[in-house]
């Protein structure tokens, strides 16, 4: 049977929670033996021995007492076996929220959204039953049998050994369906997280599919890839069905040569009728766990495909087991790149090619270079959300790698390309910054990104819930709600990757004013494509293909470096 040693090293924080349960299923079935015992004797002395009522009031005082204990003992184990399920599903979920957050980048460059949101919903729900039907059904069809037969040997050997000799047949069988099943329930797993990625996927991109004319025909994809799904769904419900019924179908052909020969006995004699009918009653509860069995073997097989995919999920993307080093927090200290390189998987050119450079604390260090040179990447590196195939950033002296998230993201803050809104409040959006703003920090955090005056003209001013990623704002909005974030946190290092990219030229001017002043006497990477935002820089750093091929001041730039005066010709072209 299966019980994978990953998923019961799980239960180790509520191991014994999880063993008292298994104690409780097993007490259940030892009353259950003596409800079956008291309840013999009552009929036996009450129909043969005629015996009156209050004869064997004592024996249905006990069989009342056995019941409630017996309902006691199966509610425990099953309030028991829940607090197993909740610490399990609570443990697995922050693992996976920690991995998500350690390893966001690379993770999601390998999944899709869609498969992530399935293996991290359902596929954590799915080991609910595994934990609380199959696990424990596992432990009690091999305990509960044994009982009863400690109970039934001494009455009767000729049932007994029909017991011992029929029993493993029912597990036998369902092991043999199981082996299909468990590859089965895999490829149902894999489909359901394909459909699901893919389903989302269509939905985000529904307007582009209607623009270009294509809706028809990524419905017809869809149904392929549900037509699929509900194939794979098929045969692993064929596959429990067939367990179930030849584990129900085994164990009522076990039970009535069980009864034919206690009755065939009783008939002539050699038996008595008590010792018969306490055997003929303990019958279906010997093969009760097994049949239980085979109907929740499904649940375990499907439980297990889930935590597969769990498994490759934690154990994708980079080992961000930090060593924490002495960095407690940026004082004067440079940012070095020393013979970096990285690359994203499947790609044969290096995004980054043994770069090496300085970025000057407490000045405004600008990066530019052609779309795909890499400037993005250096951002993430410095972010912790990707880490360098070989060579070595430095904070202060400090290698960013042996920096835990928490005191890095102290120390810095990020204005991105596409900056992320939450489905909440304005005020809640640039509060996020800072935990212990008061709300007049938030409003002269918006004036200087110049968006107080459009946050006070909505109905419910920065009360006002924005929709899922901002539905109900501009691009140019979402921007400076970003930077008003930056001024909010208004930390030592600021990155900044297109920063006014989407915002409007009634602003820019008004802008790149604030971000000065935001910069100042801070260590400031600014990704820049807009001539504005390079000629205010300390250091412009150029790019070509993942190497440095230039840097410098503007006009030293502009005097010395080729690549450098086609891009500034370029950008000025754009104005």
């Amino acid at each position: 049977m299966n019980i994978d040693k990953n998923l019961l090293k799980l239960t180790s924080k509520t191991k014994s929670s999880f063993v008292i349960s298994i104690i409780s299923g097993v007490a259940a079935s030892a009353f259950t033996i003596l409800l079956a015992y008291y309840l013999a004797k009552s009929i036996n002395q009450i129909f043969l021995e005629n015996k009156s009522l209050p004869d064997v009031y004592n024996y249905l005082i006990i069989f009342i007492l056995a019941a409630l204990l017996k309902a006691f003992f199966i509610w425990y184990e099953k309030s028991k076996i829940d607090i197993v399920v909740g610490d399990v599903k609570k443990n697995l979920r922050e693992a996976i929220n920690k991995k998500l957050f350690a390893d966001k980048e690379t993770i999601l460059l390998d999944k899709k959204s869609g498969e992530l949101s399935n293996t991290v919903i359902k596929g954590v729900e799915a080991l609910d039953a595994y934990f609380s039907e199959y696990l424990p059904q596992l432990f009690l069809s091999a305990l509960t049998p044994i009982l009863i037969l400690i109970f039934v040997f001494p009455i009767d050997i000729l049932s007994g050994v029909v017991f011992v000799v029929t029993a493993p047949v029912i597990p036998i069988l369902m092991y043999l369906i199981g082996s299909t099943a468990e590859d089965l329930n895999r490829k149902q797993w894999k489909s359901l997280n394909r459909m699901s990625g893919h389903f989302l996927d269509v939905l985000q991109g529904i307007t582009t599919l209607k623009i270009f004319n294509r809706a028809k025909d990524e419905i017809k994809r869809i149904e392929e890839i549900s037509n699929s799904f509900k194939s794979s769904t098929m045969k692993v419900l064929k596959i429990a069905f067939l367990s179930a019924l030849v584990s129900e179908l085994l164990s009522t052909i076990s039970i009535a040569i069980i009864a034919v020969e206690v009755g065939l006995r009783l008939m002539y004699g050699k038996m008595e009728f008590e010792s018969a009918l306490f055997v003929l009653i303990l019958a279906p509860e010997f093969y009760l766990p097994l049949r239980q069995l085979g109907v929740r073997y499904h649940a375990g097989l499907e439980g297990i495909a889930a935590f597969k995919s769990i498994q490759k999920l934690l154990n994708s993307g980079s080992d961000n087991t930090y060593k924490e080093s002495s960095f407690s927090k940026v004082q004067n200290g440079n940012i070095e790149f020393k013979n970096v390189t990285f690359s994203f998987p499947n790609r044969d050119n290096k995004t980054l090619d043994d770069i090496s450079f300085t970025i000057e604390s407490g000045k405004t260090t600008a990066i530019v270079g052609e779309s795909g040179s890499g400037k993005s990447t250096i951002i993430n590196l410095l972010m912790q959300f990707l880490e360098p195939d070989s060579g070595e950033i430095l904070i202060s002296k400090n290698n960013l790698l042996n920096i835990s998230e928490d005191k890095w993201y102290n120390q810095v803050s990020l204005v991105s390309q596409t900056p992320h809104i939450f489905h909440k409040s304005i005020y809640e959006n640039i509060s996020i910054a800072n935990e212990n703003a008061t709300e007049n920090d938030i409003i002269e955090a918006a004036k200087n990104a110049f968006v107080h005056d459009t946050i006070i003209k909505f109905n419910d001013g920065y009360q006002s819930i924005v929709g899922e990623r901002g539905a109900t704002l501009s691009g140019g909005e979402i921007q400076r709600i970003a930077l008003a974030r930056a001024f909010l946190k208004n930390s030592p290092i600021l990155l900044m990757d297109e920063p006014t990219s989407s915002i409007d030229s009634i602003y820019e001017k008004g802008l790149v004013a604030s971000i000065k002043k935001l910069s100042a006497g801070k260590t400031v990477v600014i990704v820049a494509h807009r001539l504005n935002t390079i000629l205010s820089a300390d250091t412009i750093i150029v790019l070509d293909k993942g190497k440095t091929i230039g840097q410098g001041t503007h006009s030293e730039l502009l005097n010395s470096n080729v690549k450098y005066q086609n891009l500034y010709n370029t950008f000025k072209r754009e104005m």
